[in-house]
């Protein structure tokens, strides 16, 4: 890139120092104008309402501390040993102090230089004469005048990454705490499943005990015994893979909790100890204060508004102001006497002539990213939108799915009942028996798939929701719920 550099140099006078000092004052006064002014985000046409209504007697939005809700101290310990624990957090948390190291770097572009040099110097002629020594010293001190607003539009780019750093921390802290009490009640799910599978393994050993009986007594073939031996083993059968899946549950709990799987366990309790809580959705309009990603979009996008006034302001000449005072002499004791010192200041204009389209490129690839991320904004209310929809959405067909599969429970439970008690009297025989044993487990399998669904649609909608996150959260080192 070609420059075209236009220097003033003002003599060593203090009528010429206290003008070209009146006249910095004054382009500096000037420069306030030209501060980047950041716009608003781009409109996004918001719903009325919801489609799926929420609860009407339930008006209060989440709280910070949601997952209370669930009435489990347990569950509560582990969201509070996540959010200080979690590897992910930690890393959230470190790009926040990185964007605040850049932000102040971007402020220091507003500030004056200055250096300061010193140094000395003897000479030992090698034939005759004497040997002499000099000595200099100088104070430098440099500012580019921000006429066009090229600074401060850096440091509003700054602050505002740094600001969506802040809410990128709170969406990772929101994601791993619904991820530990999603994970959470998983393997509480898991609990009920096993402690399912193993009554059932103990109701088809007591039928086999009574196909025994029978058989001995002449009222069972041997076919009935091989067919309720295989009911048993098929029961059995269902067991360790259950359990496996326990482990793999309780070992993406610990990952979120930043522990080793080998060292972490949590006791055998169910999801009978979870309180099913009521959330209400809010107004549509709220989310847009209320998601910590949509604010960091918004952030995001008002640091490309930045970033295409730097780009701008770098098709402008630079303004830069020098001054210098320094001293210098051929001893050392006189080095400070007046009649050494000297004094310069200078200005400079330099302005591009010839880059081959560089910084025009550099300015329009700055519009291009801003457009980019308008789009991404848009996305991302849309997104959040949705995601509230299909959770209110789950939460009412899961509700309605766990009705009926209530009554087809009781009246499994009741066929069962009934077919054990004919076949002890002969009245029924045995693969009656085995068919109300299937249906019977299958419809308490369901029950337990639909109520872990039941609660982790709860805890999609918290998510949905931000969680209630407040933007004053994001100052500082705070995490949701914590003080």
């Amino acid at each position: 890139m070609t420059h075209r550099a236009l220097k003033l140099t003002l003599p060593r006078t203090p009528a010429a120092s206290s003008i070209l000092f009146g006249l910095a004052c004054a382009v500096l006064a000037g420069c306030a104008s030209h501060a980047p002014i950041a716009e608003p985000p781009p409109k996004v046409d918001l719903p009325a309402g919801w489609t799926v209504a929420g609860n009407s007697n339930h008006e209060e939005w989440p709280d910070k501390n949601w997952w209370q809700r669930f009435g489990s101290p347990a569950l509560t310990h582990l969201v509070a040993e996540g959010q200080s624990s979690n590897l992910e957090l930690a890393g959230a948390l470190a790009r926040v102090r990185q964007a605040e190291a850049e932000a102040r770097i971007a402020g220091v572009s507003l500030l004056p230089t200055a250096n300061f040099y010193s140094g000395a110097n003897r000479a030992v002629p090698i034939g005759s004469g004497s040997a002499s020594t000099s000595a200099a010293n100088s104070l430098q001190v440099s500012y580019e005048v921000d006429f066009w607003g090229k600074n401060k539009a850096g440091v509003a780019s700054a602050e505002a990454s740094l600001e969506a750093n802040r809410f990128d921390r709170q969406t990772v802290a929101l994601t791993v705490t619904s991820g530990i009490v999603s994970t959470y009640l998983q393997v509480l799910s898991l609990h009920d499943r096993l402690a399912v599978a193993r009554e059932h393994v103990a109701n088809a050993e007591h039928v086999l005990k009574l196909v025994e009986a029978q058989k001995s007594a002449g009222a069972a073939s041997p076919l009935d015994l091989a067919r309720q031996r295989s009911a048993l083993a098929q029961q059995k059968s269902e067991i360790p893979d259950l359990m496996q899946q326990e482990r793999e549950a309780q070992s993406a709990l610990a990952i979120l909790l930043g522990k080793t799987p080998q060292t972490f366990s949590i006791g055998k309790e169910g999801l009978d100890t979870i309180t099913l809580p009521e959330v209400s959705p809010g107004l549509p309009s709220e989310l847009l204060s209320r998601r910590p990603d949509i604010r960091r979009a918004e952030a995001n996008l008002a640091a490309a508004d930045a970033n295409v006034a730097v780009a701008r302001a770098n098709l402008f000449p630079s303004i830069n102001l020098t001054g210098a005072l320094g001293a210098q002499s051929s001893a050392l004791l006189s080095l400070l006497n007046a009649p050494n010192l000297l004094v310069n200041v200078s200005a400079s204009l330099m302005a591009p002539i010839f880059d081959g389209g560089r910084l025009k490129r550099e300015r329009d690839l700055a519009v291009a990213r801003k457009q980019e991320l308008v789009q991404v904004y848009r996305a991302t209310v849309i997104s959040a939108f949705s995601e509230v929809d299909t959770a209110l959405g789950q939460i009412r067909s899961l509700d309605e799915q766990r009705r009926l599969k209530t009554t087809e429970l009781e009246q499994a439970r009741e066929a069962y009942d009934l077919s054990e008690i004919r076949y002890k009297v002969g009245a029924e025989d045995l693969m009656t028996v085995l068919d109300t044993q299937r249906a019977l487990s299958n419809v308490q399998n369901d029950m337990g798939i639909l109520k872990l669904k039941r609660l982790q649609a709860t805890v999609s909608l918290y998510k949905a929701l931000g969680g209630g996150w407040k933007e004053d959260q994001s100052r500082g080192n705070s995490l949701p719920g914590k003080t």
